[in-house]
């Protein structure tokens, strides 16, 4: 798979970003109250880091927003800089998320570009980019019906499934997601792997991690002869580490691997914490 520099980073971010839909679990049931839960990752290829982003999920009984934000640069922002950030909001309805809008935007030194996602109940999701694109004639084509009942990358990646279970417990990894991006429908299929002790060191001071081996499969929206397609369809080496944030019963990745022919490009957490909102609210 033959990409210049600045697209496999950029692929990398898309990639992992999109495999931390499949470290999820949901909130309603686990929580009596608002939380706002906060995640930090570091991002690498190799041993060249890459940037920084974060997470930040707020969510209530009947209701959620989640945002996050990057900042990422190859050698020291001499050869790239570039900034990104998304937010999403929606209800839950019996335990279940429904998205409601999603919001993406990201800059560098040459352009600008931004995503929303308005989505309207079961109907197709209106979709909306800045600056505009023109339709991809070769691109697969996605119907209203496969359209119906997705989820966005980040309401995916923290309010998909239920789970109850302690740390490196492999029943989290029994899971298949369905996930739209704006441009592509896909399914990421989740399954157990291996359990990975973790030692004292860990991010959240979490025992163990939940290893799940990643399949991605593309829907919609994307053209069948694309080479990062093909390679993200065939590769058996994707991996989710999944762990429980404390006091919750929710689920989110410690580190998301992916093999590239540049070395392992990794997704991994530096730091974890929870507090219900209402007290973090009072505190400001």
């Amino acid at each position: 798979m033959r990409i210049g520099p600045l697209r496999f980073w950029t692929s990398l971010l898309g990639i992992a970003f999109l495999c931390l839909a499949g470290a999820s679990t949901a909130f309603a049931e686990a929580a009596p109250s608002d939380n706002e839960i906060q995640a930090s990752y570091r991002v690498g290829v190799a041993s060249i880091d890459l940037g920084t982003f974060d997470l930040t999920a707020n969510v209530g009984r009947k209701d959620y927003t989640l945002k996050a934000r990057g900042e990422f640069s190859i050698l020291a922002g001499l050869l790239y800089r570039a900034k990104g950030k998304a937010q999403s909001n929606g209800k839950l309805l019996d335990a279940t998320p429904a998205p409601q809008q999603f919001d993406f935007s990201y800059a560098d030194s040459n352009k600008k570009q931004a995503l929303q996602i308005d989505f309207n109940g079961t109907a197709r999701p209106a979709v909306t980019r800045t600056p505009k694109k023109r339709r991809d004639k070769k691109a697969v084509p996605l119907s209203d019906e496969q359209l119906r009942n997705v989820l966005d990358p980040l309401t995916a990646a923290f309010l998909s499934v239920h789970a109850s279970v302690p740390p490196g417990d492999l029943a989290v990894c029994n899971q298949t997601l369905r996930v739209f991006d704006g441009k592509q429908l896909f399914e990421l299929a989740l399954t157990p792997k291996r359990t990975e002790q973790l030692g004292p060191k860990a991010a959240g001071d979490i025992p163990a991690a939940a290893v799940c081996a990643v399949r991605y499969q593309p829907i919609g929206g994307h053209r069948p002869e694309s080479s990062a397609v093909s390679f993200l369809q065939e590769t058996e080496g994707i991996e989710a580490w999944l762990v429980p944030v404390p006091g919750t019963e929710m689920f989110v990745p410690y580190k998301v691997v992916v093999p590239t022919s540049w070395g392992d490009g990794m997704v991994k957490l530096t730091g974890l914490k929870t507090e219900p909102a209402a007290r973090r609210a009072s505190a400001r």
